[in-house]
């Protein structure tokens, strides 16, 4: 029987957990951890990611702290917004929403942002510190995926793991986390040859290469997990999953698998910096 790993589900339980772990701190404090959200520009998208994370603190109880810059804005006068925020000892997690408008340099903001703060996962240093399996907040989309492969006792020690993606937010510390538990990984992209072939070897595939439909399912084996962390306007991922969710092992639907562990994470991370703050 064919699992389905209901993102959506794992998202609704955690936020239980979540709401009882502010309210404690609320109990003991009298504040609550708050989130800061960053959004340059009026990308929709960006705008709709920013307000749904907003919406997930509420639901548990924390606060979020929304700054909006201008289309215009430099990298430098980014920066300056990061590090007040960082500056700001009522602030416990900061995101900066991705894509930012293409004058400002996204990496060097991404690693403007203090470690401890860093509940997005998308710092060089975090990055670094998670592949050598140190203390670190993880990228929300990776970790949001291995906390669902976890959930539902998905094997992964000694399996073939295929990542198809290479970014520096997913697909590259999907690779990592992968790895650290002892799946032998191949990180493959758009442009690698042979990729049916590869994909075909694998026990778990990871679609995360941004382009509709681009995994054919005929190209995966039977029984493989198959984690489609892909989402595009024609309301489908990465991978052609309407062919393969019949003899898959496990698969994530699209929508209600990934996505919501995103952001589920993200939460989750915020809080845990909070808690760390306090002791």
């Amino acid at each position: 029987m064919t699992i389905v790993l209901d993102g959506k589900k794992l998202s609704e339980k955690s936020e239980e957990g979540f709401k009882e772990r502010v309210s404690k701190i609320k109990e003991t404090t009298g504040s609550s951890p708050i989130l800061a959200t960053i959004l340059v520009g009026d990308n929709p998208a960006s705008a709709t990611y920013v307000n749904m994370k907003g919406n997930a603190c509420k639901r548990i109880g924390m606060k979020s702290l929304k700054v909006e810059l201008s289309e215009k804005t430099t990298t430098e006068e980014l920066i300056n917004e990061i590090n007040v925020l960082n500056k700001n000892k009522d602030v416990h997690g900061i995101l900066l929403q991705h894509p930012v408008p293409n004058q400002i340099d996204e990496r060097k903001c991404f690693d403007a942002i203090k470690i401890e703060k860093d509940v997005d996962g998308v710092t060089s240093l975090g990055f670094g510190k998670m592949s050598m399996q140190e203390r670190a907040f993880g990228s929300c989309t990776p970790y949001g995926i291995m906390r669902l492969l976890d959930e539902y006792e998905i094997e992964l020690e000694g399996k073939s793991a295929v990542v198809v993606g290479r970014s520096p937010i997913l697909g590259k510390p999907m690779a990592m986390m992968l790895l650290n538990r002892n799946s032998t990984v191949t990180i493959c992209h758009s442009k690698t040859k042979n990729l049916e072939s590869k994909i075909n070897d694998a026990d778990i595939i990871v679609g995360a290469v941004g382009i509709p439909k681009f995994i054919k399912g005929n190209w995966i084996k039977n029984k493989a997990v198959v984690i489609d962390a892909g989402y595009h306007p024609e309301k489908c991922g990465d991978i052609e999953l309407e062919s393969v969710i019949d003899r898959c092992h496990a698969y994530t639907p699209v929508p209600g698998g990934v996505g919501p562990m995103t952001i589920n994470t993200l939460i989750m991370q915020t809080l845990e910096s909070c808690e760390e703050s306090l002791k």
